[in-house]
């Protein structure tokens, strides 16, 4: 079975990794790029990357183009609070949507929000929205509609700490993240420019970042229990890659936690559980779909390294593992 898929966003960098991964995707053909462009440009116009490997056409967003076009799914990779401007009407037209933002993420509107400064257009969608993050929700993102793809940050500590929190014997949850610069998006801001970020780093929104709220929910669900972080999210001098150092006051054997994860992870074909005394470098896994864990524990507290390239099992490549599942694809295709 062969699909066409339509990406919303097309220009931006994880809109730009959708195109790469579905050009070489065998059950995929790319229907139609929308982005917020005034006139319609080629795509290897823009980037020249593209040269001789496609020759479509980026087209300005239309809301009622897309959701009456031939696309089985919908891939939306726009900036926060746009989603939901399109969502209802794809739906409706029977799209498959699997959203790169942080629309659908949350359940509690209120929070939402608060973190995200607008009020949220489409509440009655929210709730047949599947977080989707493959290896916790795989049975869920089979059946649905609607996938709200987690945030990079959020998927490098969720995977990090899955099988340690579903003990329910930890305490304190310290999550250091370091980023790229690609994860704030395109955006022309002061503070992302080169001669900005080069040689430099630092931390920024310390413990208000606006993945905490999507990083307590999940760790709660996982938990069975209100589970708040600490999180300080740090800008690295590079261009992707997500590096989180997470600490846990728990009192779990070193053998138990090596036990534990490599069991959760068994099975799973983009989790990598280190062995004992080696870590994981953002070098390791840029430019794939892993997640890569390395452990540290002494009996009262475990650390947790957990790496992933932000553009890709942070979003993009998430993005069509998730769609895989939708489809009754391999999960793995179009990803190794």
């Amino acid at each position: 079975m062969v699909i066409k898929a339509d990406i919303v966003g097309a220009t931006g960098y994880a809109g730009q990794e959708l195109v790469e991964l579905l050009l070489n995707h065998a059950n995929v053909r790319i229907n139609n790029l929308y982005s917020t462009t005034d006139e319609p440009r080629k795509l290897s116009a823009m980037f020249p990357r593209f040269t001789g490997r496609t020759g479509l056409t980026v087209q300005k967003i239309d809301r009622r183009k897309i959701a009456s076009g031939e696309a089985a799914v919908v891939f939306l990779a726009l900036p926060h609070t746009c989603s939901m401007d399109l969502v209802p009407a794809l739906l409706k037209a029977g799209k498959r949507v699997v959203d790169l933002g942080a629309d659908y993420r949350l359940r509690n509107v209120p929070v939402y929000e608060k973190a995200y400064g607008v009020s949220h257009k489409d509440r009655a969608n929210l709730r047949q929205a599947v977080y989707g993050l493959p290896e916790i929700y795989r049975n869920k993102i089979r059946k649905s509609v609607l996938v709200a793809n987690p945030g990079c940050y959020p998927t490098a500590c969720l995977l990090g700490l899955a099988p340690l929190v579903s003990l329910q014997e930890f305490e304190s949850v310290i999550i250091d993240a370091k980023s790229g610069t690609s994860g704030a998006g395109k955006k022309a801001v002061q503070e992302m420019l080169f001669t900005e970020v080069d040689e430099d780093f630092k931390a920024y929104k310390v413990n208000s970042h606006q993945h905490m709220p999507e990083i307590e929910q999940e760790l709660s669900k996982l938990a069975g229990r209100k589970t708040p972080v600490t999180f300080v999210p740090h800008l690295l001098p590079l261009k992707r890659g997500i590096l989180e150092t997470i600490y846990v006051n728990a009192p779990v054997s070193p053998a138990k936690v090596r036990e534990l994860y490599q069991r959760f992870y068994k099975n799973e074909p983009f989790v990598r559980v280190r062995e004992d005394g080696i870590f994981p470098s953002i070098k390791d896994v840029a430019g794939t779909n892993f997640c890569d864990i390395g452990l540290k524990a002494d009996g009262e507290s475990v650390i947790i390294i957990s790496a992933i390239d932000n553009l890709l099992k942070g979003a993009s490549g998430q993005a069509v593992q998730n769609m895989n599942i939708m489809f009754g694809f391999p999960e793995t295709m179009g990803l190794l």
